[in-house]
């Protein structure tokens, strides 16, 4: 039978099925009956780690999708503590854990949902050093943060560590949804759709409001292209940009292309 390698080990499927104990099994199984996920893709899911940056809007639907799907280990950073006001549409927080620190009030709600996948939680703003720290060491990034200072800082590090980056966004009831992957040599990057050196207007739900269900939308599929990349399953959004318009509930595709002159993938601007 021929290996594959899944992180740096060569494996088989008779070594990934010995792997997953009868209660993986068992709790895994709907993915199992997929055949395009099979034991081989959850096998993946359970060695994988995704470094999910934002336990709010986004968030919240993302890691909890990861957790219940297996995804042996999620760092999960946020500064923030949860506000009466988030509970609208953050869903991994509780009216009883208003005032904790978000990444621990999502590490508590995760481990309720699969107490067998491994939470860090990580109650920090990452400054350069440490974001590569983190980047380098993870299978998927989701960037569920909502500023572009931050968002730009995380694909830097993705294109310099070669790590998928799944990026999402949402306001009033406006979103949209991409998948960056630098391991392509033809995939464009954040800074190919968002120049950083393009002023562009900063606007959060603090001051302008979001649809409650958006983020859940915007989320869940961030959740859904990053399981898709871990377990190699399907075609990941890379080159595509899906804006929702949830007024009307219509999707628009947008092809992307990748930038020869971006200063961060370019090929004249090596990172």
């Amino acid at each position: 039978m021929r290996p594959f390698l899944l992180g740096t080990r060569p494996l088989t499927v008779f070594s990934l099925r010995r792997a997953m104990n009868d209660q993986q099994l068992l709790r895994y199984s709907r993915h199992i009956l997929l055949d395009e996920i099979d034991i081989e893709g959850q096998s993946r899911l359970l060695a994988a780690h995704a470094l999910v940056i934002g336990a709010g809007g986004l968030g919240s639907p993302a890691a909890l999708y990861l957790a219940s799907a297996g995804l042996g280990k999620i760092t999960l950073v946020d500064d923030d503590t949860v506000d009466l006001t988030n509970l609208q549409r953050q869903i991994l927080h509780t009216t009883e854990r208003v005032g904790q620190l978000k990444v621990a009030s999502g590490k508590t709600a995760l481990a309720q949902l699969n107490p067998e996948v491994e939470v860090i939680a990580l109650a920090e703003r990452l400054e350069d050093a440490r974001l590569n720290a983190l980047i380098a060491d993870a299978t998927v990034v989701l960037d569920c943060s909502d500023n572009f200072a931050t968002r730009h800082a995380i694909n830097r590090a993705c294109v310099k560590h070669r790590v998928p980056l799944v990026s999402g966004a949402a306001i009033r009831f406006d979103g949209q949804i991409s998948v960056f992957d630098s391991r392509s040599d033809t995939s464009p990057c954040y800074a190919c759709l968002f120049p950083p050196d393009r002023h562009f207007e900063e606007v959060q739900c603090s001051t302008m409001g979001v649809f409650a269900p958006l983020v859940g939308i915007i989320g869940t599929m961030q959740a859904a292209e990053a399981l898709k990349l871990v377990a190699a399953v399907g075609t990941s959004l890379a080159g595509r940009l899906l804006i929702l318009d949830a007024r009307s509930m219509e999707w628009t595709s947008i092809t992307l292309a990748r930038d020869r002159n971006c200063p961060v993938c370019g090929v004249r601007h090596p990172v």
